[in-house]
């Protein structure tokens, strides 16, 4: 775990996990300032949801710092560009800063593969629950891709994709361990699964 200085996207509604990949188009001038100086100093992006609405919202304390792989600065100005999850990052303080966007101190933790392997039964729990969601959902997936990805690639990966509320993958972004990850999202895709689609569905 690394303490450092964050500068801060609070979007609301777009959730980055630990290896995972979020596209974002860039219009708004503060958040157009945060990517030219990510781009000139690490490509660093600290993704956070926002609690409430306004110019200023509270934050949670737990977001997903994001590392620019891809760009496209677009002749306006604006910017498209795609983020890769890199570890969670917990608020310390919030910093007063002279710039546009927001900037925070945070802990972050980089998840490692070998570091958070699951039990098989597990492994085979999780694979059968989300080979019954995705087929509940009517997702086509290629499961022996699925088989070859790590156990943090899988986890986090089911995460990001799938289609929870926000508040059920932002417990699931703040689950401590990868075990308690998977726990989380076994029992929302058996939530989910139950759901006809007409409308959505919130965990409490």
């Amino acid at each position: 775990m690394t303490t450092r200085r964050i500068s801060l996207f609070p979007l609301a509604g777009a959730l980055l996990f630990p290896g995972g990949h979020l596209p974002l188009h860039i219009f708004e001038p503060r958040y157009r300032a945060l990517v030219s100086d990510a781009l000139a100093r690490d490509r660093m992006i600290g993704m956070i949801q926002p609690v409430g609405i306004g110019n200023r919202p509270e934050l949670y304390e737990v977001g997903c710092l994001g590392r620019i792989v891809d760009c496209e600065a677009l002749d306006d100005g604006k910017f498209n560009i795609v983020l890769q999850g890199v570890g969670r990052f917990r608020l310390v303080r919030e910093l007063e800063v002279p710039t546009l966007f927001r900037q925070a101190e945070a802990v972050v933790t980089e998840e490692q593969e070998d570091e958070a392997a699951l039990a098989p039964a597990v492994r085979a729990a999780l694979e059968q629950e989300a080979r019954r969601f995705a087929d509940h959902l009517g997702y086509v997936v290629d499961w022996k891709a699925v088989e070859r990805l790590d156990d943090v690639t899988l986890v986090n990966g089911i995460a990001q994709v799938a289609p929870f509320d926000v508040a059920s993958k932002q417990s699931l972004l703040e689950a401590e361990t990868l075990d308690e990850r998977v726990e989380r999202a076994m029992h929302l895709m058996q939530f989910y699964g139950l759901t006809d689609g007409d409308g959505p569905a919130t965990l409490q």
